[in-house]
């Protein structure tokens, strides 16, 4: 929806658009910035969700979505849910956006499970308590990096055509839809009962755009999540500036001014930001363009980038190099790029990464989902988050930032340096934005209009970096002629306005006030000058950036005085505004401020510590009382208008870890025993399948998923008569990237073979399928009763991004033939059991000590072998090894302590391992590839006050030492504070 100029002034107010005042003297002074909305809540009262070509309308106000994703389901411990929101609110998101995985919802048609650490529900109102709008994307495919792109394993044996309006598919998209929309129903921002304010149909649908297929797919979902009741806004990310699916794509209708344009972008950090809308060259394809009635919106813009096995981009280093090509610097220069060109709902993908845990990870990605993103795996702050929360703040308390137009271009004295510049039709303020795409520091000159003309300013980019400036802004009661600095927030608290602008340590900053009288100019900390220009009725400050400076400006012709915080990066990463019914706060000093609540004459802030750290507070009027998480603060006035502590915070306490001992040792793999009574396990005879793969001639089904074997590994064991002449057996089989199979003849090993990784002129993974051609030896060429028996780990499904069906490329054995013989096989397959009810269906895989649950808490190992880790040469084995231990913890509860598990050995040693955490699956170490070596084990699953229960299945392959070697816990990280986290359940082994 578009509005004029006339109802959106109705709707919004004067002051809103910038309107001007008249102050005590009669004269023209700023208007006073508009109270901006408190953070959305739960509060019982319906809401209004709108847009135009500039930005999101909610309730009446505009405002930029400023969006972190975040996967619940990559973080198995509802408790710190709220941690990880509550960081992503204080450092200035006002919105999260989350993928809901059918797969992670639905072990079988028709079973949809919502509980436990599946509770979206509680999810949903997680996010409103913290004050968060929620961008809501439920599929039904989400791609994701996660097993078949999210959707579930027993999806891959249906009969249709998925991604397409086949009826099978259709059918169960439906189903899934009913169970997803009724709770996402309970959370719309226009019932007034959660947060909710957009709704994603689809993800990234390229391929079918103009086929009726897709036509009539995309249309279904749209009518379908209506007749659920979803009322917000839709979208669709277009992967990439396409012009697909924008408004007017849908032939049932319905979507005018409810439905909007969205596209991702992962450009490489190498290279320079591509213009999207304003000042983009795609024509029809452009952002703003190809929707010119809809706000900019960005659903994914590369926060990061997933890495996988061996380490690829990343050579090897991890995430850690992830966080060091897309930096701060990257942030700054590709984010304000993207707010140039009019994106006013952009969410970073991904701000908490997490952990692909269990099955859930395509065979793409290993374990860790860390993407290198502004909050690491372990929950820590990096970095990266600090110009995230410049813009969010910005974005929050500096209105004119949400309705720009492309103004006149200009240059800046230095060609160097790119210019874009915008204005504010309604309020006249100008916006610049700098960027800096060479590789080394540059100081130029830029003209910036205001309205008492232009004028010349010094500007200083950093090296790949960028910058925004502003003029004609509220500050407060004053208006901004200009600033060399970037503004980052400005709020009224404690009878002071305050206004913050920030930039890099050591940059020479001026920052021109208009004042209709010469103020009172007080230097209360730090370095800087300032001058008062009576003709042009300004004062200019000017400062090199270095902590925090602080200029109290007095009088001037405004009633109310002016605090100039001038903070470099570092600063800005220590102040918090949060707000409240009576007006907002602001806090210095802690690493995070959670919570600030006022009682009386009292403010009550909750946050972490990770150094001793001052308290400092700005708060409303009549607050003379501080508490920091519960405990009174003793506090002095300062001549800023703050309350500050008198004694420093205390930082985090040192958290001890124990020594992992006591291990007990048991092998496995009994299937391979020619012996082993199989006789309950299925019979493998189908003859035709709906997997991609084709099945052999006269041959049957050897896909594991045609036998209700979706995740993990899967056994099968062949009965025959006669191996005589029998020269080798020839095993092809699809697992996905790192995926091996092993093979026994009547207990004897034949070897192991591992799936190759797939080079660029393989399209997809699920095309190719690999063979594994083994010796029989010659002892075993004789006749009578023989007994073949194959594991194969399986890396799961592949993803359908091109919407071929390819999640349903087979998985496990696809056929067997033997070399100078043809025995009659009969198959029999074994894999995971009936699905864990508490941990879910992706956390069991089938071999044999997860089928008789040596992975769970409370299962006698008593008659296991003690062993030690680093493990002694224990030869060559193939096949599978467990271990267990406990271990008991007593870490402080005021303490926030992550915790992972960390493996250290000669990577020429061939093994992996499946890491149970009182059994909970937490992911798999592959030693010769790597380049994961540490592994969260999250809160609440992990009991940090009590006793734990890991362990450890150990594949090897035969042809190195077994392992595994040095096994120790390790501390990620720690920080006063956190939250109370619960215990998640974890039901132990039956008795």
């Amino acid at each position: 929806m578009e509005l004029s100029r006339r109802s959106f002034t109705a709707l919004t107010g004067a002051a809103a658009l910038g309107g001007a005042l008249t102050g005590p003297s009669g004269t023209a002074q700023a208007a006073v910035p508009e109270a901006r909305p408190a953070p959305p809540v739960a509060d019982g009262t319906a809401h209004t969700v709108a847009f135009d070509k500039y930005s999101m309308i909610i309730d009446g106000r505009r405002t930029a979505l400023w969006s972190g994703e975040v996967h619940p389901f990559r973080l198995p411990s509802p408790s710190l849910w709220r941690d990880v929101l509550q960081k992503l609110r204080a450092h200035g998101y006002n919105s999260v956006s989350i993928y809901v995985a059918w797969n992670y919802h639905s072990p079988a048609p028709g079973s949809y499970d919502f509980t436990g650490v599946r509770d979206l529900d509680l999810f949903l109102r997680t996010a409103a308590e913290c004050g968060l709008y929620v961008i809501f994307r439920p599929g039904p495919y989400i791609n994701a990096e996660v097993d078949a792109g999210g959707f579930p394993g027993w999806l891959t044996t249906t009969a249709g055509t998925a991604r397409t309006s086949d009826p099978t598919y259709l059918g169960h998209v439906d189903e899934w839809l009913t169970a997803v929309d009724e709770i996402a129903a309970r959370h719309l921002y226009t019932k007034g009962e959660g947060t909710v304010v957009l709704y994603q149909l689809e993800n990234e649908y390229a391929s079918n755009v103009t086929s009726p297929a897709g036509r009539d797919y995309m249309s279904h979902l749209h009518a379908k999540v209506r007749a659920d009741g979803i009322d917000v806004p839709l979208f669709h990310n277009d992967k990439g500036r396409n012009g697909y699916w924008v408004p007017g794509s849908f032939p049932t209708g319905g979507e005018s001014g409810r439905y909007m344009y969205a596209f991702d972008g992962y450009p490489s950090p190498s290279g320079n930001p591509p213009d999207w809308g304003y000042f983009g060259t795609g024509g029809a394809k452009g952002g703003s363009t190809a929707s010119p009635d809809t706000a900019g919106f960005l659903a994914e813009f590369g926060g990061g980038w997933f890495d996988p096995w061996g380490g690829g981009e990343f050579a090897g280093k991890g995430y850690e190099e992830a966080r060091r090509t897309r930096d701060a610097a990257y942030e700054r220069r590709f984010y304000l790029t993207n707010l140039a060109n009019g994106i006013k709902v952009h969410n970073v993908y991904m701000t908490f990464g997490g952990t692909s845990w269990g099955w859930l990870p395509a065979p793409v990605v290993y374990t860790s989902y860390d993407y290198g993103a502004a909050l690491d795996e372990a929950r820590g702050i990096t970095s990266k988050l600090v110009p995230m929360h410049q813009i969010g703040q910005l974005l929050a308390t500096v209105p004119d930032l949400t309705q720009l137009d492309r103004a006149a271009d200009t240059a800046a004295g230095d060609e160097r340096i790119k210019v874009y510049h915008l204005v504010n039709p309604e309020s006249g303020a100008h916006v610049y934005v700098l960027r800096n795409d060479t590789t080394a520091e540059v100081t130029s000159t830029l003209d910036v209009t205001h309205d008492g003309g232009s004028t010349t300013v010094d500007v200083t980019v950093g090296a790949r970096d960028a910058k925004l400036l502003a003029t004609g802004i509220a500050v407060g009661r004053r208006r901004l002629r200009y600033s060399t600095a970037q503004p980052m927030l400005q709020l009224g608290a404690a009878r002071h306005d305050i206004a913050v602008l920030t930039g890099r340590a050591g940059e020479a900053t001026v920052t021109a006030l208009e004042c209709t009288g010469e103020p009172k100019v007080t230097v209360l900390d730090g370095a800087a000058t300032s001058a008062y220009d009576s003709g042009s009725g300004v004062l200019r400050v000017s400062g090199t950036l270095g902590g925090l400076t602080r200029v109290l400006v007095e009088g001037g012709g405004a009633a109310t005085p002016l605090l100039l915080l001038l903070a470099d990066d570092e600063a800005t990463a220590r102040l918090w505004r949060h707000d409240t019914p009576s007006g907002p706060v602001l806090v210095r000093g802690p690493a995070l401020l959670r919570t600030a609540a006022l009682h009386g004459a009292s403010v009550h802030l909750e946050g972490d510590t990770v150094e001793a750290a001052d308290l400092e507070v700005w708060a409303p009027r009549g607050i003379s009382r501080v508490t920091w998480n519960e405990a009174p603060v003793s506090t002095r006035p300062t001549p800023s208008g703050s309350l500050r502590s008198r004694a420093r915070l205390a930082g985090v306490p040192d958290v001890a870890l124990p020594a992992l001992t006591g291990w007990r040792r048991r092998g496995e793999n009994p299937e391979a025993e020619p012996g082993f009574d199989d006789s309950d396990w299925q019979v493998a005879d189908r003859r035709s399948s709906h997997s991609t793969t084709p099945v052999p001639a006269d041959r049957p089904v050897l896909f594991a998923d045609d036998y209700g074997f979706h995740y993990g590994d899967v056994w099968y064991r062949a009965a025959f008569d006669d191996a005589s002449g029998a020269e080798s057996v020839s095993l092809a089989y699809l697992t996905g990237t790192q995926g091996l199979l092993m093979a026994w003849l009547d207990g004897e090993p034949l070897g192991t073979h591992r799936m190759p990784v797939p080079d660029k002129s393989q399209s997809t993974q699920g095309t190719w399928t690999a063979t594994a051609t083994l010796a029989v030896p010659a002892s075993l060429r004789t006749p009578g009763r023989h007994t073949l028996s194959v594991l194969v780990r399986r890396m799961q499904h592949d993803e359908d991004g091109g919407a071929r069906d390819s999640h349903k490329a087979a998985r496990g054995l696809t056929a067997v033939t033997f070399a100078g013989a043809a025995p009659d096989l009969t198959w029999r397959i074994q894999g995971e059991t009936v699905p864990d009810p508490v941990r879910g269906p992706l956390n069991n895989g089938g071999l044999y000590g997860e089928r008789h649950g040596w992975h769970l808490p409370g299962f006698r190992d008593d008659d296991w072998h003690p062993a030690t880790l680093p493990s002694p040469a224990d030869g060559q084995r193939q096949g599978v090894t467990w271990y267990r231990t406990g271990f008991r913890l007593a870490i402080d509860h005021d303490v926030d302590a992550a915790v992972g598990l960390t493996f250290t050995d000669d990577a020429s040693r061939a093994y992996r391992v499946q890491i149970f955490l009182n059994g909970w699956n937490m992911g798999q170490y592959i030693n010769d590839v790597g380049p994961q070596h540490t592994f969260a084990l999250p809160n609440g699953v992990l009991r940090t006050r009590g006793r734990n229960t890991l362990a450890l299945a150990v594949l090897s392959d035969g042809t190195t030492p077994s392992g595994p070697g040095e096994v120790k816990l390790t501390l990620m990280r720690s920080a006063a504070g956190g939250v109370r986290v619960e215990p998640v359940e974890s039901p132990g082994a039956a008795r």
